[in-house]
Parts: structure tokens; C-alpha cells; sequence
């Protein structure tokens, strides 16, 4: 991309909740600008593509991950005339909730959130609006479960409230209220024993999209 020119990108904010820590998936840049640091997953829009084509596309091709099925959204456009020192770009910021996955089979590794270093461009804001959209998006919505297997327990729910928020929720409360939240979750026949007290439930995802009333990071 030469100088004088006006290019589209994305890029790709990927949540998930490792070793009960909030990561996120970054690659290594091999290329100038910024070559060796690490970067959120992402490239120039084509044009031949909309820009889910091109999320699709540049995590793959990046990462050797593909998110089907998964939440994918667009979280907000940066366009600072200073954030690519290659030229003016444009990019629009997607949010991905995904459950735990394997290391990537590329160059893609997953890092904690927690205690980040410096990342290239302007990665560290678009990954911070990430962050603070997924935070939020727990409190109202039934997301927390996109980050679960297909069946899991409410202990393996709680513990994506915790990672996320970075908070400690009471257990006997969260319990309370997520069981009682009409279509949040749906109980299987199965249990699963970790060894110690009785075999816990395991629930998947119902089809409710709205936590009504919310569970608010202050009074949760």
C-alpha cells in the first residue's frame, strides 16, 4: 500500500477464556511496520469482499482458525490519520467470543490479557474496546455461554464471569440466578463428577438472548 493511498482493513479481536484468564489471540508481524511485535489477526479488505469475507479470510489464512458458528460482530471503525505509518487506513474492529481452542496451528498464539505489553498500530485500544464490549455485553445478554463448550457446568459458567469481569462472583448466588433466568439454561441427562462431592449438572445454551433482570459487574 503506497502512502497517498485510502485502504479498508480489519481486525480481529478473538476472546476466549484459557486456564481461567481472559485471552485474546494475537499473531507475530513478520513485516515492517512493526515487524516482531505482536498484532491482532487482520489485513487489507479486497475487492472482491464484504468485510465478514475478509474477518474469515485473514483468520485463517493467519491463524489456521476458523470461527463458524460462533459470535462474530463488528465492534467500531478506527481511522486515525496517524494509526498506519504505511498510510490512511480505515479499520473496522471485529469481536469474537469463542470457547477454548487448541494453539493455533500457525503463527496465532493465545495471551492473557492481564499484563499485555505494547502492540502494533493502534491494537491496544481496538483490543481494550473489545474487552470493554464483551464485559458489557455479559451483564444484559446470554453471551458468557459462547464461551463455553456445547454442555458445561454452571462452576465452568461462573468461571467466564470471573475471568472476564476479573472479579469473584459468590457461587450460591450466580447459581441462584442463572438457573432462574428463564431459557438461559437447558439441563442435559448428563453429570459430570470432578472427583469431589456430587456429580454436577450440565446445561447447555437455551435460546434466550436477554438477561432480564441483568446481572451488573457491581451487584453480581
Amino acid at each position: 500500500m503506497r502512502g497517498n493511498l485510502f485502504a479498508v482493513a480489519v481486525d480481529l479481536v478473538i476472546l476466549t477464556v484459557r486456564d481461567d484468564a481472559l485471552s485474546v489471540l494475537l499473531v507475530e508481524r513478520t513485516a515492517p511496520p512493526f515487524a516482531g511485535a505482536c498484532a491482532l489477526p487482520g489485513g487489507f479488505v479486497l475487492p472482491h469482499e464484504d468485510l465478514l469475507d475478509t474477518a474469515g479470510r485473514e483468520l485463517a489464512e493467519k491463524t489456521g482458525l476458523a470461527v463458524p458458528g460462533h459470535h462474530l460482530e463488528q465492534l467500531a471503525g478506527y481511522a486515525a490519520p496517524d494509526r498506519d505509518p504505511r498510510g490512511r487506513v480505515l479499520s473496522v474492529g471485529h469481536l469474537a467470543l469463542v470457547p477454548d481452542l487448541p494453539e493455533p496451528a500457525r503463527t496465532g498464539r493465545w495471551h492473557p490479557v492481564a499484563g499485555l505489553g505494547a502492540l502494533a498500530f493502534d491494537h491496544a485500544k481496538i483490543l481494550a474496546d473489545g474487552v470493554e464490549r464483551a464485559r458489557a455485553k455479559l451483564e444484559y445478554s446470554t453471551l458468557a455461554a459462547a464461551f463455553c463448550p456445547p454442555e458445561f457446568t454452571v462452576s465452568q459458567l461462573r468461571r467466564v464471569y470471573d475471568a472476564v469481569w476479573g472479579t469473584a462472583l459468590d457461587p450460591r448466588n450466580f447459581q441462584r440466578k442463572v438457573t432462574s433466568t428463564p431459557g438461559f439454561l437447558l439441563p442435559t441427562e448428563a453429570k459430570v463428577s470432578s472427583g469431589r462431592g456430587r456429580p454436577a449438572q450440565l446445561f447447555r445454551r437455551g435460546p434466550a438472548t436477554r438477561l432480564h433482570p441483568p446481572m451488573l459487574r457491581d451487584t453480581a
